[in-house]
C-alpha cells in the first residue's frame, strides 16, 4: 500500500525567524534533495498560475463599458514557467543563494537521500548578500 509523506517546509531569514510555511507531498519515504526542490518549485509555480488565470472564473464579471469607467483594464498576467525556474532554483543552491536545513542539519549534496519521518521539518534559508560585497 502507497503512503503519501507529506514534508513541512518553512522559509526562514538568517535568524531563525519564520515567515513562510508549506507543506510538499511524497509517494516515497525516500527523496532526495533535488526532488524536494523541485517539488517545492512545482508546487509555488502551479499557486501562481491558478491566481495568474482565477480573475476569469470568477462569478461576477463586471462588463466591458463598467471596467472602461473604473479604469479596471484587465491585465495579462504572464504564466510562469516550471522548467525555468526549476532550473533557476536549483542553480541557487549549488551556487549558495539558499542553504537547506534538515531537522537543523545543514544540507550540502543536492544528491543527498534523505528519509521523511512525520515531523521531519526542512528549513530554506535565503542568504541576502552583503551592501558592497
Amino acid at each position: 500500500m502507497l503512503h503519501k509523506r507529506i514534508l513541512l517546509v518553512r522559509d526562514e531569514n538568517a535568524l531563525g525567524n519564520v515567515y513562510n510555511e508549506l507543506k510538499l507531498n511524497f509517494d516515497k519515504i525516500e527523496v532526495s534533495v533535488r526532488d524536494i526542490i523541485i517539488e517545492r518549485v512545482f508546487q509555488e509555480v502551479q499557486k501562481y498560475n491558478e491566481k495568474a488565470v482565477a480573475y476569469k472564473f470568477a462569478l461576477v464579471q463586471p462588463k466591458e463599458d463598467e471596467m472602461r469607467l473604473n479604469h479596471a483594464k484587465e491585465k495579462k498576467k504572464k504564466l510562469i514557467n516550471v522548467e525555468k525556474q526549476v532550473e533557476i532554483a536549483l542553480k541557487a543552491f549549488d551556487s549558495n543563494g539558499f542553504f537547506i536545513l534538515l531537522d537543523e542539519r545543514q544540507i550540502e549534496d543536492i544528491e543527498e537521500i534523505v528519509t521523511l519521518k512525520a515531523d521531519t521539518i526542512i528549513s530554506f534559508i535565503k542568504l541576502t548578500p552583503l551592501v558592497g560585497g
